[in-house]
């Protein structure tokens, strides 16, 4: 399952998602976001599930390999469907047991934030599948580059964040080889109370930190040894440059945004 999460990954390819200016495809990740929490009705999630599947048709991603890779947050999904379904009260009764009441507005609640961090989890997973991580840096870089006005070192930024995302697979492959050599050492992780069960994974997060610290050792000492001094003076092999692909990118999010505002409730 560790193996099995998109975001920080990277699939090369020349879809109409993929050859998008990165920072387009940033911009255009936070409009979602704000739009997922504008949406607030059965017609506007509508839009947003129809808009997030044509998304992954253009940039030719697998929605099996999309669906498989929800799998680390079914259980936040879950959880969250459970306390919505549990705690919001309102509107018609559909199921009652003692104290226990499912109602049309839980039901309702529940789908609603179930799939907003559905559709949230896709899309950032969208980005940095089809975004490379030097592509993804410039982008940050340049968005905030305003920033350097007042003495924000912009540059140092956005490499940290860059090298964040794409640690997340590599640590996650460290993560399921530890856990199979500890089981393999006959360690039991899964028996046992949840106290018991959170002391088992002590045998994990210690040499799950090690690593971590050797691999930011060793990335420092590459870094050091080719010359890195930050972002001054640097120049760059590709010069990111907003195409027609960007205008309509910027044209659809503007659609959405006016269907929204006029299906919302």
């Amino acid at each position: 399952m560790l193996q099995n999460f998109a975001i920080g990954q990277y699939m090369p390819g020349r879809s109409f998602v993929h050859l998008l200016d990165p920072r387009s495809k940033l911009l255009f990740v936070l409009a979602f976001a704000i739009l997922v929490f504008l949406a607030n009705n059965w017609q506007t999630y509508a839009i947003l599930v129809i808009f997030t599947m044509l998304t992954v048709a253009v940039a030719r991603i697998s929605p099996g390999y999309l669906v498989r890779n929800l799998k680390p947050v079914w259980f936040l999904i879950l959880l969250t469907i459970i306390l919505h379904l549990l705690s919001t009260k309102g509107g018609e009764v559909y199921f009652s047991w003692g104290w226990l009441t499912i109602e049309e507005q839980g039901v309702k609640q529940a789908v609603f934030i179930s799939l907003r961090l559905t559709l949230l989890v896709l899309v950032s997973s969208l980005l940095t599948l089809t975004t490379s991580p030097l592509d993804l840096t410039d982008g940050m870089e340049r968005l905030l580059s305003p920033l350097k006005k007042i003495k924000v070192p912009v540059h140092e930024i956005s490499l940290m964040l860059s090298i964040a995302l794409r640690f997340i697979p590599t640590l996650l492959e460290e993560t399921d080889k530890i856990i199979k050599a500890q089981m393999a050492r006959g360690a039991d992780l899964d028996s046992g109370n949840l106290l018991k069960r959170a002391k088992n994974l002590v045998p994990i997060t210690v040499p799950l930190f090690i690593s971590a610290f050797r691999r930011a050792e060793e990335l420092a000492w590459a870094m050091e040894a080719r010359g890195y001094r930050g972002g001054s003076g640097r120049t760059r092999l590709r010069q990111l440059r907003l195409g027609w692909r960007d205008a309509a990118a910027a044209a659809i999010v503007l659609l959405m945004l006016g269907l929204l505002g006029w299906w919302r409730a």
